[in-house]
């Protein structure tokens, strides 16, 4: 940490499109017309921020369905609202807990797909075919971890940290359904600062490129404004000093044993303490959008 983040008033833009992520686009572009479905993915705890603001001109008219990721680890009746006004867009919403959930709603939502896509088909003398479905989604959203869901099986490679999946890659899901997996995407310049770093403190930016500290004191402030009480049940927080946050570090510092030698602080263990318990959920069930 340096001196000019000691009054928590430090603020540096993030950005983050590095080159697999065009090259990911164009090969969208390119590959569109091969599927019949899309699987957009986006994560409960930000289902604004998450949503790839572009999509639309990414994939045109193709026929969508909203995966709705994480949703045992978000606040229910703030991510509900969002996730209706969805519906009322006209998008079939399908909330999934990966961890403990099933995914028969989207199997089923898929298979009438494919059954009203093979009726078409008939109709006008030609064989039915399997469903081919693109999944796409901003980083570590969890769109392999769906996938191996789906194929009951490992399939995808998984990760905590976004650019684990490297390139599209078809994956068989029963006898009727093919996968195509794809990197995680971002769009080329993200302006809302707002999104950037709920999508950073969550795991869809590259930890490398970020400030830390300054991260850190952004979901400090965002948790005070949303859910006051969870600061205090876990660090012991009662209210948050704005205009001297070191003193809020100090604190978490004290409690969670964040402690150079000779009793200095160690800010940079705090700030990932802080980073990694929003997480894992350890600030209890939120949501970050609103």
């Amino acid at each position: 940490m340096n001196e000019n983040q000691d009054k928590g008033l430090h603020k540096s833009a993030i950005n983050w499109y590095p080159g697999h992520m065009a090259k990911t686009r164009r090969e969208i572009k390119e590959m569109k017309q091969l599927v019949d479905l899309v699987y957009e993915v986006i994560d409960a705890r930000m289902p604004i921020s998450s949503k790839i603001h572009d999509i639309d001109d990414l994939l045109k008219d193709k026929k969508r369905i909203l995966v709705v990721t994480k949703y045992d680890m978000c606040d229910k009746k703030v991510t509900d609202v969002i996730l209706q006004q969805y519906e009322r867009e006209g998008y079939i919403v399908i909330p999934i807990d990966l961890v403990h959930g099933k995914c028969d709603k989207l199997l089923q939502a898929s298979r009438q797909v494919l059954q009203e896509m093979n009726q078409k088909r008939k109709e006008k003398g030609l064989k039915d075919k399997i469903l081919r479905v693109l999944v796409v989604g901003v980083p570590n959203v969890g769109k392999s971890t769906l996938i191996n869901r789906l194929a009951g099986e490992k399939k995808a490679k998984t990760g905590n940290q976004p650019g684990v999946t490297k390139q599209m890659n078809w994956i068989r899901v029963g006898k009727d359904i093919e996968l195509l997996d794809s990197p995680g995407i971002l769009w080329p310049k993200l302006e809302n600062q707002e999104q950037a770093r709920i999508l950073a403190a969550l795991s869809s930016i590259k930890e490398e490129i970020l400030d830390l500290f300054d991260l850190s004191t952004f979901v400090l402030e965002k948790i005070s404004e949303l859910y006051p009480d969870r600061l205090q049940e876990r660090y012991g927080i009662t209210t948050l000093n704005h205009d001297d946050i070191l003193e809020t570090y100090q604190t978490i510092a004290k409690r969670r044993g964040a402690l150079l030698r000779g009793g200095e602080i160690d800010y940079d263990k705090v700030a990932k303490i802080i980073l990694q318990d929003l997480k894992d959920g350890k600030l209890g069930p939120i949501t970050l959008d609103r």
